[in-house]
């Protein structure tokens, strides 16, 4: 069976792509078929994590070490299965680099919105898929979450679908980043799970 890629991409790649992409690493390391990899739109090329985003890493269970960043490319794009944008700043980006992306591309507050209320029911195309398709059975749930627009009530405000850039801020600024983005690293992770056990009834 294949494998499944998953890019998440903010501006520098030093505090929130890279702190998703830890957590992201953590919570779906019983799947080697699954890669977690970031990038930034104008990446701060070999720095490691800032400080304030490596103690929020560890502190929710990631581990920092050895992060570089990088800028972000159209075949980083083209090679990932689902892209995960801090904002819609960066979508808009994505989608400028490489249009095609678009297609698999959300914010991931914007796809944790989608996915909350999903049911066994919606995942059962998920579930007649091989157990040991993993891959396979990921890659369905790009067709779930944006199944849901239109379904599922939008953002009270744009800005809800955004994480906060904490750069040069305030420990609160990380603090507040984190509160965010954690919360939908963990739907991510959830639903997934979901996905890689789901059976047909």
């Amino acid at each position: 069976m294949g494998n499944f890629s998953i890019l998440t991409v903010c501006s520098g790649n030093i505090c929130r792509s890279p702190l998703a992409e830890r957590l992201l690493v953590a919570g779906l390391a019983q799947w080697p078929q699954v890669s977690v990899s970031s990038a930034g739109t104008i990446g701060m090329t070999g720095h490691p994590m800032t400080d304030q985003a490596a103690a929020l890493a560890r502190q929710f269970g990631g581990d920092p070490t050895g992060h570089a960043a990088r800028e972000l490319t159209a075949q980083q794009l083209t090679d990932a299965d689902l892209v995960f944008a801090m904002s819609r700043e960066h979508r808009r980006a994505i989608a400028e680099l490489a249009p095609r992306a678009i297609r698999y591309t959300f914010t991931i507050r914007e796809f944790a919105r989608l996915i909350s209320g999903v049911t066994d029911l919606d995942l059962d195309d998920t579930a007649g898929l091989p157990a040991d398709d993993i891959a396979g059975r990921f890659a369905s749930l790009l067709e779930v979450a944006a199944s849901q627009r239109g379904i599922v009530a939008p953002a009270l405000s744009a800005d809800d679908d955004d994480v906060v850039d904490p750069y040069r801020r305030s420990d609160e600024t990380y603090a507040e980043s984190a509160r965010q983005l954690v919360p939908a690293v963990d739907a991510v992770v959830s639903l997934f799970q979901r996905a890689a056990t789901v059976t047909r009834s």
